[in-house]
């Protein structure tokens, strides 16, 4: 079982706040200076196993409101930067569906997107940012 958030270690509660601050204006930039940051930051990361990115986005949510509700770009970016802090990199996702459109951020392991409520396939990807290969 993921830690609750009256359970998130002090530590890995500070980890997700500072993800979460620097997550906001990260999210504020065009989709490519998002990549582009991205891809320096996840340098030297190993790629992510689902209990790494289920236990960042746990500690994302459950620190921040926003990131709780529909900010999910916010939300995207800064479970891949707890992710990271950890030593471990996700793949990050961006991608739309048509019919109603929708557009959405996630992160995802071996094609599973972590924490949704939708499986593969549902979004179709437009961009991506896998583990450094």
């Amino acid at each position: 079982m993921l830690p609750g958030p009256a359970r998130l270690r002090p530590g890995r509660r500070l980890i997700a706040s500072f993800a979460v601050g620097i997550a906001r204006p990260l999210a504020a930039l065009p989709p490519h200076r998002i990549r582009q940051v991205l891809h320096l930051v996840r340098r030297g990361g190993i790629p992510a196993t689902e209990r790494d990115a289920l236990a960042a986005r746990q500690a994302v949510v459950s620190g921040s409101v926003r990131c709780a509700g529909r900010a999910c770009l916010q939300r995207s970016l800064a479970t891949a930067l707890v992710c990271r802090m950890s030593g471990v990199w996700p793949t990050w996702c961006t991608g739309v569906r048509t019919s109603p459109f929708r557009a959405h951020a996630w992160v995802e392991v071996n094609g599973v997107p972590m924490g949704e409520s939708f499986g593969p396939g549902y979004y179709t990807t437009i961009m991506t940012v896998p583990p450094d290969a």
